[in-house]
């Protein structure tokens, strides 16, 4: 009777030890990508603190010569390597959406470091939806994490090769190419600035590069852990896609940009690359296969209570008001008056009614008739 249970027991162990030893690789790889979006962070405001500093004095050297421009820039490296390995520690369900964690740390050092501030009247409508945003992303993130995937294995060369040519990413794929096929047809010949199709464009590249990168750090890991992975041709074939997408990547959100809002990029590309990557991370490395509904459910919730939060705290960002002028005429004065969404930016009226010239000598500006003497001549003969 007791024989089943004893022979039992050392696979109970074993599964019990595997799925500690899964439980606290999710850790270390959850405080990586917490630590490495920290420092990206951290990185922007110090590099935007900089062009500050240089835009508010008269010093003409390039950016690039300032010290604390280059401090942003090693960190920001610091921080999307430490990402970057999380990975190999981590399901990709946990890494991704933990992006969010770097928009709420701009958001509060834009607040402390860089003195952003508002006006009293626009306290409420802005930091109390911040202060929102930031919780419920806060509240999103202890979710996803809580009851996201604990399934995780030792990625070699083997396993990647047996998930890529496993039917499931196959048929995947497959539907993802003609996507991107598609919108790039559309990109390229209809509707060049569509930002959807730029920010789908972008999250298509992302969910490869998600997939490739960890692929390669999980087999860089292994690699220094004693097992060399980096002998085998499926190493240098990942590694090469994740540097052409991340390329790719850059080069359409450097457009989009360029087009739209940055805050409105920022909340649609986290969105959508946030899901896409959730989406094939689930189908190449199998990381729901062993949850059940009511983790995948609570996983769900968290990530859209996050998608909420994020867009709670874009949606207060400043836009960036270009100058659009157009020129007035106020006849009670005889001056021109520029505007520019209703702000008057007017000349110094100095006797002279026209720009660009030299100021009269005389006191006295020039009257109506002396300016327009055709004018004041035509309408004479039709008074005859």
């Amino acid at each position: 009777m007791l024989s089943p249970f004893l022979t039992s027991m050392p696979n109970r162990i074993c599964l019990h030890f595997l799925c500690v030893f899964a439980q606290q690789e999710n850790l270390i790889g959850t405080l990586l990508a917490i630590f490495g979006n920290l420092l990206v962070s951290i990185a922007a405001s110090i590099q935007k603190y900089s062009h500050v500093m240089l835009a508010g004095t008269k010093d003409s050297r390039p950016i690039y010569r300032s010290k604390a421009w280059w401090l942003g820039f090693l960190l920001t490296l610091l921080g999307e390597a430490t990402v970057f390995v999380s990975y190999a520690f981590a399901p990709v369900a946990l890494v991704a959406p933990l992006s969010a964690v770097s928009v709420v740390a701009s958001s509060i050092l834009g607040f402390i470091f860089l003195r952003e501030k508002s006006k009293p009247k626009e306290f409420l409508g802005r930091y109390i939806l911040v202060f929102l945003g930031c919780a419920f992303t806060v509240a999103g993130i202890y979710l996803f994490v809580t009851f996201g995937p604990n399934s995780h294995e030792q990625l070699n060369a083997e396993n990647i090769i047996k998930h890529v040519i496993g039917w499931p990413y196959l048929l995947y794929l497959l539907l993802e190419i003609i996507a991107f096929c598609l919108l790039l047809y559309f990109y390229k010949q209809h509707n060049k600035n569509s930002f959807f199709v730029i920010i789908l464009l972008v999250a298509l590249l992302g969910s490869v590069t998600v997939i490739t990168a960890k692929a390669v750090s999980g087999m860089l890991v292994v690699s220094i852990q004693g097992s060399l992975q980096i002998s085998y041709p499926i190493f240098y074939i990942m590694l090469v896609c994740m540097v052409a997408t991340v390329i790719f990547q850059a080069t359409f959100l450097s457009q989009a940009s360029c087009l739209y809002d940055s805050s409105l990029i920022a909340c649609v590309n986290y969105i959508l690359s946030t899901a896409f990557a959730i989406i094939s991370g689930a189908i190449f490395y199998l990381e729901f296969n062993h949850e059940d509904v009511l983790h995948i459910c609570m996983f769900v919730l968290g990530c859209a209570v996050c998608f909420l939060g994020v867009f709670m705290i874009t949606k207060t960002k400043k836009k960036a008001m270009g100058f659009e002028p157009y020129v007035t005429m106020d006849m009670m004065q005889g001056i021109p008056t520029i505007h520019s969404k209703g702000w008057v930016v007017q000349p110094d009226y100095n006797g002279s009614f026209s720009y660009g010239t030299l100021v009269n000598s005389d006191n006295v500006a020039p009257t109506l008739a002396e300016a327009y003497p055709a004018a004041y001549a035509a309408s004479d003969l039709k008074k005859d």
